[in-house]
């Protein structure tokens, strides 16, 4: 005990170093006038040299697009054609089992992403989803048209049923 309180007014002046240092070093940056990283060019506007042999005669700007560039309305994620992305409620019934469920599930680009859940949407509508939740697998099928949709559900314990879903 007797240490600790010999030592302490040492680490108290330490410390009190350590941080007057560390509030100048960071004043000193603060002030610096050298530049971003990566800035190679230091000119004042209106006075720009010619460009370096290594730099590329072409404009920064493009007046229309690149012949390899697809516009807006080419899609090659395969899914979310008929603007079914968004937020939906999955309403479940079993047919063979007892039980209801509701279910929020996220379609981005034809991906279906639920807290278990994980599928797709085709273009057209069509459903494709599985869920693992505790052990027991569910093969979901159906189909989206609009802002709502349908189908049938296959849970491995054998349990089937309906579901109906509307988008938010």
């Amino acid at each position: 005990m007797r240490n600790a309180a010999r030592h302490s007014p040492s680490i108290a002046v330490l410390a009190l170093i350590a941080l007057l240092c560390g509030a100048e070093l960071a004043f000193a940056q603060s002030g610096s006038a050298g530049g971003s990283i990566g800035n190679d060019e230091k000119s004042l506007s209106g006075s720009r040299e010619p460009p370096r042999s290594n730099e590329t005669e072409k404009s920064g700007r493009r007046s229309k697009p690149e012949a390899d560039e697809s516009g807006p309305t080419a899609r090659k994620d395969g899914g979310g054609g008929n603007n079914f992305d968004g937020a939906w409620v999955v309403h479940s019934r079993g047919t063979t089992c007892q039980g209801t469920s509701s279910n929020a599930v996220v379609v981005t680009s034809g991906k279906i992403i639920g807290q278990t859940a994980r599928g797709t949407v085709s273009p057209d509508g069509r459903v494709y989803a599985t869920t693992n939740d505790s052990g027991i697998t569910v093969i979901t099928t159906g189909r989206l048209s609009g802002r709502s949709g349908g189908g049938t559900f296959r849970q491995s314990d054998g349990c089937t049923g309906t579901w109906t879903a509307s988008k938010q």
